[in-house]
């Protein structure tokens, strides 16, 4: 099976940023131990601060991985684009938050790209991605 992983923008800088909220551990450290957790998963991974390499990256995989895992930052709150792109692929797209975004400013109650993924995880630090991961396994 084939998982690809994309996050945008300032995921690069978990670890780092606002610690109470995102947490202390760098995502490249997080990604290690799910690799080591599902052997048999091929768990690719891509990420940008750029909202047209996140679109291009969903097209280039999404029509050959077994699944996506999308972490779109702030661009969950304002992307038609990043909508459409997960429109226009077969591979089933879960749409997942670090953070729990309905505990957070109402402007990050709204996605605009739930409507177009399979689901939506959100609020169980980078366990989150885990739980995706699973989801995506199940189905």
């Amino acid at each position: 099976m084939k998982i690809q992983i994309i996050n945008g923008p300032n995921i690069n800088l978990l670890g780092k940023r606002e610690p109470s909220i995102y947490g202390s551990v760098t995502f490249e450290d997080y990604l290690v131990d799910l690799r080591k957790r599902y052997v048999d998963v091929e768990i690719g991974y891509f990420q940008s601060n750029i909202e047209g390499e996140m679109i291009d990256c969903i097209q280039r995989v999404g029509f050959d991985v077994d699944g996506i895992i999308l972490n779109a930052g702030a661009y969950t709150h304002t992307s038609i684009a990043l909508q459409d792109a997960i429109r226009s692929v077969t591979s089933p797209v879960i749409e997942v938050h670090i953070s729990n975004v309905h505990n957070r400013e109402s402007f990050r109650h709204v996605s605009m790209i739930a409507c177009a993924c399979k689901g939506v995880i959100c609020g169980f630090g980078l366990n989150s991605y885990r739980l995706a991961l699973e989801a995506l396994l199940d189905r």
